[in-house]
């Protein structure tokens, strides 16, 4: 149990800070031995409390624009149901193919686009456009999120720096209330199908809680400097998992 506390606390460390916690938090749950509906809801429970309290911090360190991440986080849910249709369909061959294309270009963007570790850009989302690219942002990650799932953090906080301007800070807060959404309405679900273990879930939530606000305090006060390699931390992560798994 310590073990898994350990982890879900490094889990939210990271995702606080650039995503992908999921990435660390649900290989532990699944050393306890849980059955994998379990897995996923403790995994929810967890990383919900954790991003409320990070989002929070965010926002209260002005680091996060509330009606953009709103905007974002509704249509996300749209997304995200056309995702969970559309992932029927399709092999599960075809969607680590889509993940083995995607990473590396966000890691070349990541390390190309030197203007990600500068100032904000607030021109890339003036007047009408912006609720329209919010949305957009939303929407796509939401569907990625359905879709795929791991990494989705990352690549909402990429999207809100390329595509809006904003500085990494920012475009991080943004993403947390994204994902807030989303996994309150995962969490809805999992606790009323009855899989949530609490005696496993919550005394891991409360370090889930404390990875998020160091996570969140790192990122705010070091900004992209700690931002920036994090995100590419959970990018090769995110590729040695998955071709772990082509390969296996």
């Amino acid at each position: 149990m310590l073990f898994l506390c350990a982890m879900v606390g490094l889990a939210g460390f990271v995702d606080a800070a650039a995503g992908g916690g999921g990435l660390i938090a649900l290989p532990a749950y699944m050393a306890v031995g849980l059955p994998m509906h379990y897995v996923y809801g403790c995994n929810k429970l967890s990383s919900a409390v954790g991003t409320t309290f990070s989002t929070a911090r965010f926002f209260k360190n002005g680091a996060l624009e509330l009606k953009v991440g709103l905007a974002a986080a509704a249509a996300s849910f749209l997304g995200s149901a056309l995702a969970s249709q559309v992932v029927l369909l399709l092999p599960d061959s075809s969607l680590k193919l889509i993940l083995l294309v995607m990473l590396p270009v966000a890691a070349g963007i990541i390390l190309t686009r030197r203007d990600l570790a500068g100032p904000d850009r607030p021109a890339l989302r003036d007047g009408a456009g912006k609720w329209w690219k919010a949305a957009a942002i939303g929407f796509f990650i939401g569907g990625y999120d359905g879709l795929i799932g791991p990494g989705t953090g990352t690549f909402a906080i990429l999207a809100f720096c390329v595509l809006m301007g904003y500085d990494l800070r920012s475009a991080s807060g943004n993403a947390k209330l994204l994902n807030l959404a989303s996994n309150y309405a995962s969490v809805i679900t999992m606790v009323t199908a009855g899989k949530v273990f609490y005696a496993v879930a919550l005394p891991a939530a409360v370090f889930g809680i404390v990875g998020h606000l160091l996570g969140s305090g790192m990122a705010l006060k070091k900004g992209a400097k700690f931002i920036r390699p994090m995100m590419l931390c959970v990018l090769a992560l995110l590729l040695a998992d998955l071709v772990a798994e082509l390969f296996a």
